[in-house]
């Protein structure tokens, strides 16, 4: 089998190894993961801004294509059966009405990038600082894309670009290069674990 294609075991792996209930554990750890980062935010009009983007990235990165797409699943099921696990909910609405807010795109966004990321690190690009920090990135623009797009369709393109992507660029610059560096430091600090 290609170095390149080879499909290495998530950081999570040995967690996964313990049985079921483990892989139950890490999706709801996910979920509130993902809950508490959109609760953290810095308010824009129409979006606000959350360390959502950053966790999403690495729980895509940390469980793998399968587990992550799993967690962020349940996260949107949750939002979508009413729970207040949104940015600006409950005080925005609750449920599908909500998801088909302004920030729909964002969270449709979150699948895609969180499959890519599991399928990134299934090919070691969180081990190595450059590919996790290409593959963050890519993952971001993922994200920014599909909300931008979703805000175009009621307030066109220049002003859905205004709007849904130009104030978040410091932040995700930030948070990409935050979430580039996590997975690797972490992966460094597994392995002295081990030599110990």
């Amino acid at each position: 089998m290609n170095h390149a294609t080879q499909s290495r075991p998530p950081i999570t792996a040995p967690l996964l190894a313990q049985g079921m209930h483990a892989g139950a554990i890490l999706v709801a750890t996910g979920v509130l993961l993902l809950t508490l980062s959109a609760k953290i935010q810095i308010p824009l009009w129409p979006v606000p801004m959350t360390m959502q983007t950053y966790v999403i990235l690495v729980i895509g990165m940390a469980y793998g294509a399968r587990m992550a797409t799993a967690t962020v699943l349940g996260y949107l099921i949750a939002g979508a059966l009413g729970l207040p696990v949104f940015a600006g909910t409950p005080e925005k609405g609750l449920g599908l009405p909500y998801m088909l807010g302004p920030t729909g795109g964002y969270l449709i966004g979150f699948l895609p990038a969180t499959l890519l990321m599991g399928r990134l690190a299934e090919r070691g690009w969180d081990r190595r600082m450059g590919l996790s920090l290409v593959g963050m990135t890519i993952g971001h623009l993922l994200i920014l894309a599909c909300g931008v797009a979703w805000l175009a369709v009621s307030l066109g393109w220049e002003r859905a670009i205004a709007v849904g992507a130009a104030p978040f660029v410091a932040a995700t610059i930030l948070k990409t290069a935050l979430a580039g560096v996590t997975l690797p430091l972490a992966w460094r600090w597994v392995h002295r674990l081990r030599d110990e």
